[in-house]
């Protein structure tokens, strides 16, 4: 499925995502600056995350809590490779049941399970995005 947003109606995607997504690991592709942390803070929202969600790029994951259980947050646009995915125990990460939302999931690629879904982002004119996932 296909979606055209602006970042006014960013709550009404997450929604729609929570809702349609078929996995709990969540990729998120897109280019630098296009919006897929933003979309990431709108998504732990709406699950009813109450701390303060900002960008993992340094500390590679972030945790939080949510009515739904736990939210592991990754930004993996750091690392050189996936012996440092690993180190952190990435494996361990999939493997709890909690939302899993990964950004630039490229380079952990070897790493990924079969059940993931995925969300691809392209910047639009206008300040338009368009998101497609399944």
């Amino acid at each position: 499925m296909t979606l055209v947003y602006t970042l006014e109606d960013l709550p009404d995607v997450a929604k729609k995502l929570i809702s349609n997504i078929k996995h709990k690991i969540v990729l998120f592709d897109a280019s630098m600056g296009t919006g897929k942390t933003t979309l990431i803070k709108e998504i732990c929202k709406q699950l009813g995350v109450q701390d303060v969600i900002s960008s993992p790029t340094y500390s590679l994951v972030n945790e939080y809590k949510s009515n739904n259980g736990l939210i592991y947050h990754f930004d993996f646009y750091r690392i050189e490779n996936e012996e440092e995915a690993y180190h952190i125990g990435f494996e361990e990460y999939l493997d709890s049941d909690a939302w899993v939302f990964i950004e630039w999931p490229d380079k952990i690629a070897n790493l990924l399970p079969e059940n993931i879904s995925k969300i691809k982002i392209d910047l639009l004119e206008n300040q338009k995005r368009s998101l497609s996932y399944n």
